[in-house]
């Protein structure tokens, strides 16, 4: 399958646009020459710290995946070509906490979006961002477009609902929607609440003289991390295809929570046992104890493959958090 090809000028809309991954698309839509318009919830609580060097170039307007009419009104103003779906209540922890509401955005506003498409332009072309916790508790490694799910959390079961509909409306009603199975991908823009940034900001707080331990949950628990810029790019091959499949984006390589702190720290010139302390607090109720994707379909058909590796990732985060947290 070849990409598409077309000098026409392109709209989409980026839903979860100040989140890290909506940003980081949003800046490649931008330099691909499209319109990009950014759906946002009417919240006193909206941070636009990721997107503000980029505020001008975007139309920025309200919308709520609880919210069908808005999602219908966005479409019928703005007639966006594609629709990249990035929003939901996107952390595994705090799923546990608030069950019903990440089933309630997580899951069902995709339905509550793709309904607006088939209502408003069944022509659009659909981007559903589906996670590597779908697979859970895994069934083989590595995991591949094929895997049987198995979610162990809240969220992860909200994310197979999501990317099950995205399947049934595109087999039921013959949409172009796709689902990017994505594994872990960080950055600098990565939220506070996730294991990633929390260690890279701790390593250089610590370095800084700012923080004195770093508390985590579960060293062992292995993960796929790329970079999500990387990641970005293989969301928007996906919706240049002549025909929709769904893909795994991942680096294919594996590495645990304690190998990520012991980089984090060696850049640091530190020694990460020194300063980790393991806390019960961060164990979460059951557990995912490995993820590790194959990418083998999107390199073959998508031409995509993560070009980051992972050490440059850590550092990539430690210095930023060096550069943020410099006094």
């Amino acid at each position: 399958m070849a990409l598409k090809n077309s000098t026409a000028k392109k709209r989409a809309l980026i839903t979860g646009i100040t989140g890290q991954d909506g940003s980081y698309l949003a800046e490649l839509l931008l330099a691909k020459g499209y319109e990009v318009i950014g759906m946002i919830r009417r919240s006193s609580t909206v941070n636009f710290e990721r997107i503000h060097h980029i505020q001008d170039e975007l139309t920025l307007v309200s919308g709520d995946l609880l919210d069908q009419a808005s999602m219908i009104d966005v479409l019928n103003e703005h007639h966006p070509n594609e629709v990249y779906n990035l929003a939901a209540q996107s952390f595994v922890q705090t799923s546990w906490a608030q069950a019903v509401f990440t089933g309630e955005v997580t899951a069902l506003g995709v339905t509550r979006l793709l309904e607006a498409i088939r209502l408003v332009d069944p022509d659009i072309r659909f981007y559903q961002a589906s996670s590597s916790e779908m697979f859970g508790k895994v069934r083989e490694i590595p995991q591949r477009e094929e895997t049987p799910f198995y979610p162990r959390s809240p969220y992860g079961v909200a994310k197979v609902y999501g990317h099950w509909i995205t399947v049934n409306y595109r087999e039921s009603y013959n949409l172009f929607t796709v689902s990017g199975i994505c594994f872990n991908h960080e950055s600098p823009r990565r939220g506070h609440e996730f294991v990633t940034r929390k260690i890279a900001r701790a390593a250089a707080r610590i370095k800084l003289g700012l923080d004195h331990e770093l508390a985590l949950g579960n060293l062992d628990s292995q993960r796929d991390w790329g970079y999500a810029p990387d990641y970005v790019e293989g969301m928007w091959r996906m919706l240049q295809q002549d025909s929709p499949e769904d893909f795994v984006l991942a680096t294919g390589r594996t590495h645990t929570v304690g190998r990520f702190a012991d980089l984090a720290f060696e850049t640091v010139g530190l020694n990460s046992r020194d300063y980790i302390v393991q806390n019960p607090r961060f164990m979460r109720p059951a557990d995912v104890d490995l993820l590790v994707g194959d990418p083998g379909k999107a390199k073959e058909l998508l031409g995509w493959q993560a070009e980051t590796s992972f050490e440059d990732l850590v550092r990539i985060m430690v210095n930023a958090e060096l550069k943020l947290n410099h006094t």
